[in-house]
């Protein structure tokens, strides 16, 4: 029977274990000056090394400007939020975008999970603290899919986090593990009841406590909920079940055309909301300009 176990634990997290697709340690292509960009290294937990990339803010007199952590989802890298940085850098803001554990150049994990990324998450919180170019009291955090349910797990545990940008959210993870076992052709009584506890163990905290349902609830700081309305990955209704859930009373749901990777469906007006956003919990100066 341990044998059993065993070999469904090792077949269970090679089920679930997220594509690895890599990057170049540089950008191409990005609408930005390129001595504003840097890669950088950051230690995070365990002794793990996470990659990113660091722009540096436009020109702010010598001032520190706010700053964003900008995390991806499963399976992706930094490099696929970095479409979102040139409109954020104009806005005013220093970015770091990381590629968590077990994705793009950051360190191999033997499992990822939303707690892990959450941890990578706060891993450079801690760095951009630290940076002079960066108002560690002007603080948000910008997440894509598990990325967006680290950055509010990340939000109830960093109280000086000023806002958050949830893209495409799920809203609990046992829908999303009762979703594959689905599509898996997985029976839901046996194994999936065994699969669901056994992944619970592995990541060390159950889907209750970690679920971006409970976060919603817990994050004091303003949350703007960003959701394709065609996506067939994370249904529209977790967004508006989030937004329903906030601590502070409903929070601002932005519906955008199109599904879960949400590139494609943002327009000007899309952009200019998340700005005002991010400018009204910031502080920011209204530097942001659509044309």
């Amino acid at each position: 029977m341990n044998l059993l176990k065993a070999l469904a634990h090792r077949a269970l997290l090679w089920g679930l274990r997220a594509p690895h697709l890599a990057h170049p340690v540089m950008p191409e292509g990005l609408a930005l000056p390129p001595e504003q960009v840097r890669p950088v290294w950051i230690e995070g937990e365990g002794g793990s090394r996470l990659f990113g990339w660091f722009i540096a803010p436009p020109g702010s007199h010598g001032l520190p400007a706010p700053g964003a952590v900008l995390m991806h989802g499963w399976g992706a890298h930094a490099g696929l939020m970095l479409p979102a940085a040139p409109w954020l850098h104009e806005a005013g803001l220093a970015l770091l975008v990381l590629d968590a554990r077990g994705h793009g150049l950051s360190s191999e994990v033997d499992f990822q999970s939303l707690p892990r990324f959450a941890q990578d998450v706060e891993s450079g919180l801690a760095w951009l603290r630290q940076q002079p170019e960066v108002d560690a009291s002007r603080l948000a955090l910008i997440g894509h899919s598990v990325g967006a349910g680290a950055v509010l797990l990340s939000a109830t545990r960093q109280p000086d986090v000023r806002a958050v940008i949830s893209l495409s959210a799920f809203a609990h993870p046992a829908e999303v593990m009762q979703r594959w076992l689905a599509q898996m052709r997985i029976p839901a009584r046996w194994p999936g009841r065994w699969i669901l506890s056994h992944v619970q163990e592995v990541i060390g905290a159950r889907f209750d406590e970690i679920a971006p349902l409970r976060s919603a609830g817990a994050v004091a700081c303003p949350v703007l909920f960003v959701h394709g309305q065609d996506d067939e990955t994370v249904p529209f209704s977790d967004a508006l079940r989030l937004s329903e859930a906030s601590g502070s009373g409903p929070a601002a749901c932005l519906p955008v055309p199109g599904g879960h990777d949400l590139t494609q469906g943002l327009r000007p007006d899309h952009v200019q909301r998340m700005v005002a956003f991010l400018r009204s919990s910031l502080m920011l100066a209204p530097t942001y300009r659509s044309s």
